[in-house]
Formats: C-alpha cells, sequence, structure tokens
C-alpha cells in the first residue's frame, strides 16, 4: 500500500509540475507576443525615421542619422539596464511577497533614471557640437547630425523613463499596458515624422523631434496607472539611498546595458571601417543595413524582455522546470522567426534597398543589397545569444550574462570587424556580425550544457 502510494503521490506531483510548466509556457506565449508587438511597433518607428529622412534629404540624411545612432544606443542602453536590472529584482521580490523591498526597488529605479538622464541633455546644450565631431560627422554632414543629436539628447529622460515604467509594467503581471505604451509612441512618431518632414519642411530637426515626442506619450499611458492605485502594484517610496541596492540593479542590468550600447558601438566601429572603404555612401549603404538590423534586434529583445518576467517570477519561486521549459520554448520560437526574417530579405533585399535608394544610385543599390544578405545571417544566432543571456540575468547568474553580452558587444565583433574588413573588404564588413554572433553561440552553448545545475534563488 504505501508503495502504491508513493506511486501516486509521485503521479500527481509531476502531473502538477507539468500543469505548472505548460502555464509558465502560455504566460511566456503571451508576455513574449505583446511585447514583440510592442517591440515591432518601436523598430517601426526607427524604420520609418530612416524611410523618411532617406525620402527627404536623401544620403546625406542617411548618413548623419546612422552617425547619431550611437549616441542613442547609449541612452536606450542605460534606460534598460536601470529596467531590466530593476525590474528582475522587483519581479523575484514579488514573487516571495516582499513588497516593500520590492517599492524600494521602482524608487532607486525612477531616481537613478533622472539623475543619468540629466547629464544627457547638459550634453546637449553644452557639448553637442564636440561629440558630433567625435562621431565622425564633416562639412553638412556635421551641421545635420549636431541638430538630431541635440534633439535627442534634450529628450533623453523621456526615452529612459519610458523604458523603466514600462519594464516595471510587465513586470507587474500588465504587458498589455506595456505594449499600448510602446505604440503608441510607435504610431505618434510615424505620423510625426511625415508631418514634420514634408508639410512643415523641418527636415533633420523635425525627424528628431517627432522621435523625442513618441517616449513622452508611451508615458502617459502607463502613468496613468499609477493615479488607478487597485490596479497596479509598484509605488514610489520614500527615498533611502541603498548602494548595495543600486549595485543589484546596475549588474543585472549591465547585460542588457552591453547588448544594448554594442549595437551603436558597432554602428560607430563599422562606420568607420565603411568610410574608409567606400565613403559617405558606403555609410548611407550601412544606415540601411543598421536601421534593419535594429529591427531584427528589437523583435528578439522583444522576446527576451517578455520572457524575462517568466523566468524571474519562477525563479524566485524555486520553479526549476519551468525557468528551462519557458528558454527551449524561447529559443525555438526566435529560431523560427529568425529564418522568416532572413528568407525575406533574400526574396525582397532589391525592393528593401530601392525603398531607401532616393536618387536610384547604383553603387549604393548593390553595396546594400549584398551587405543585406551577407549581414542578416547572423540572425538566429543572434536571438540564441539574446535570449540565452536574459535567461542568466533574470535568473541571477550574472558572470555568464556578462561574459556574452561582452562577447557580442566588443571583445569580439570589433577586432573580428577590422580583421575580416582587411581580408575581404565591403564583403568582410558584412560579415563580421555573423561571424561572432555564431561564435558567442556555439560558446554560450557548451556553457549551458556544463553547467545544467538546477537555478536556485538567492
Amino acid at each position: 500500500m504505501d508503495t502504491r502510494e508513493q506511486k501516486r503521490k509521485s503521479k500527481m506531483s509531476e502531473g502538477a509540475g507539468d500543469c505548472q510548466s505548460k502555464a509558465a509556457k502560455l504566460e511566456f506565449l503571451r508576455y513574449a507576443s505583446l511585447n514583440v508587438l510592442g517591440m515591432l511597433g518601436l523598430s517601426f518607428y526607427i524604420f520609418a525615421d530612416t524611410f523618411f529622412i532617406a525620402r527627404g534629404m536623401g544620403a546625406e540624411g542617411l548618413a548623419a542619422l546612422n552617425l547619431v545612432l550611437p549616441v542613442y544606443g547609449c541612452i536606450y542602453g542605460i534606460g534598460m539596464m536601470i529596467a531590466i536590472g530593476g525590474g528582475t529584482r522587483y519581479s523575484i521580490l514579488k514573487s516571495q511577497k516582499k513588497d516593500k523591498n520590492a517599492d524600494e526597488v521602482f524608487t532607486h529605479a525612477v531616481f537613478l533614471t533622472l539623475l543619468i538622464s540629466l547629464v544627457f541633455v547638459g550634453v546637449g546644450l553644452w557639448g553637442s557640437g564636440k561629440v558630433t565631431g567625435l562621431l565622425g560627422a564633416t562639412g553638412k554632414v556635421f551641421d545635420t547630425s549636431r541638430i538630431y543629436l541635440q534633439v535627442i539628447l534634450f529628450f533623453a529622460p523621456m526615452f529612459m523613463l519610458n523604458s523603466v515604467l514600462t519594464t516595471f509594467a510587465k513586470n507587474d503581471g500588465f504587458p498589455r499596458i506595456a505594449m499600448a505604451a510602446m505604440l503608441t509612441g510607435s504610431i505618434s512618431n510615424v505620423i510625426l515624422d511625415y508631418l514634420f518632414i514634408f508639410p512643415c519642411k523641418l527636415g533633420m530637426f523635425g525627424a528628431a523631434l517627432a522621435t523625442g515626442i513618441a517616449p513622452v506619450l508611451g508615458i502617459g499611458i502607463v502613468t496613468i496607472r499609477l493615479f488607478l492605485p487597485k490596479k497596479q502594484n509598484f509605488h514610489l517610496t520614500a527615498l533611502h539611498l541603498k548602494k548595495e541596492l543600486i549595485g543589484s540593479i546596475a549588474a543585472g542590468g549591465f547585460p542588457t546595458f552591453v547588448a544594448e550600447l554594442s549595437s551603436g558601438m558597432v554602428i560607430l566601429v563599422l562606420n568607420g571601417i565603411v568610410l574608409r572603404l567606400q565613403g559617405d555612401l558606403g555609410v548611407a549603404a550601412y544606415g540601411i543595413i543598421a536601421n534593419l538590423s535594429l529591427i531584427m534586434l528589437s523583435v528578439f529583445n522583444g522576446i527576451a524582455q517578455g520572457a524575462q518576467p517568466v523566468f524571474s517570477r519562477n525563479y524566485g519561486q524555486g520553479k526549476t522546470k519551468q525557468v528551462k521549459g519557458v528558454l527551449s520554448l524561447g529559443c525555438k520560437v526566435a529560431g523560427g522567426i529568425a529564418a522568416l526574417g532572413y528568407l525575406g530579405i533574400c526574396l525582397y533585399a532589391k525592393e528593401i534597398t530601392a525603398a531607401f535608394n532616393k536618387d536610384g544610385n547604383v553603387q549604393l543599390q548593390q553595396m546594400a543589397e549584398e551587405g543585406l544578405r551577407l549581414y542578416f545571417l547572423a540572425s538566429a544566432f543572434a536571438g540564441t545569444n539574446i535570449l540565452l543571456s536574459m535567461y542568466y540575468t533574470a535568473t541571477e547568474q550574472v558572470r555568464p550574462a556578462h561574459v556574452i553580452s561582452l562577447l557580442r558587444g566588443f571583445i569580439l565583433i570589433i577586432p573580428m570587424a577590422f580583421l575580416l574588413a582587411a581580408a575581404g573588404g565591403m564583403r568582410g564588413v558584412w560579415l563580421a556580425f555573423p561571424v561572432t554572433e555564431i561564435l558567442v553561440t556555439a560558446g554560450g552553448s557548451w556553457w549551458y550544457r556544463r553547467s545544467r545545475q538546477p537555478v536556485k534563488c538567492m
């Protein structure tokens, strides 16, 4: 009887575990789908920015936009570092019923966001010209770049605060609010881009202003919840600065910061290499690829950021099987999307390039077409790396998360870009990104198999 009873209890336990795993996967799919939709909206307005600037100001505008992108990447990266680092701690603490500590995390996140963002505003007011020169802008492109940069820096608090509020909304169990905020900002940006650049003829200033207004509207959507106490769980509390909490937020979000910053750094490095190889026309071609790449990465970041609350909540409750199951499903979803995306790139590279090639420049068309087909070989590998890094971040395994992010962001990609460019010219430039992502995926997969022990909440 004892043996039969033990078997019965074991089967009941396994059945309950399977139900929990299924629930975790369904929750991930809900979060990821809403988050990807929101991130697609976000990336769509980057695409719209590129498209309208290309049609309104030609190759000069494209080159200026691409030169400023690293600064935008830095602003967004710091915002997401605070958002993901704070959101992870918040979700774990809430799952453990430590509501007061969770509110402290939110308060610290908002304080850090406002403090750091004001530094960017100061640079915009008094140092935009120097920064523009450091980015490599010269001649007519210098003036165009400086105008765009100054407006973007002025709106830095809005970009960063929007990231923090939408991330906490997701970790609070309201991914639809976060999606609504992102989509509202994105749609408004597309509309304002067109109005400011064409009917109002505001040029690059109009494009930057449209981009800056977008997060303001997103913040408005999320902030409404702060005035409905019964509808949300995170609150601002009296601020008592704790160094250990600031360190925890920074450490938890550092891989995300590196991933976001690396996009800008890669663009900055490759801009320099391409400028040397093909001049402003080469930078314009890379501008098309870089902006489409941001869309691709936004989708994968959407999947990873959708998985983060599910990872952290189940990790906080010690549910190892659910965490591993969500990771496996996430990799399959990312791989499927990557395959479809690359197929679309291969089939429509000519049409995509032509949409941005206002003057029908043959050399620009050829460079961008080849670049699209080579650069986006990285798609599936980049998706895997982003998700694996988020898994380690959300389960407080900071070392492997840091290693993956640093390898992708700096340690491999930069020397690989110089090496392959020296060996293969522009073709080598396009291949630097996929080669790096393939190597990181190989290393990350090896590490995961090697250390596949049950996760434990500290």
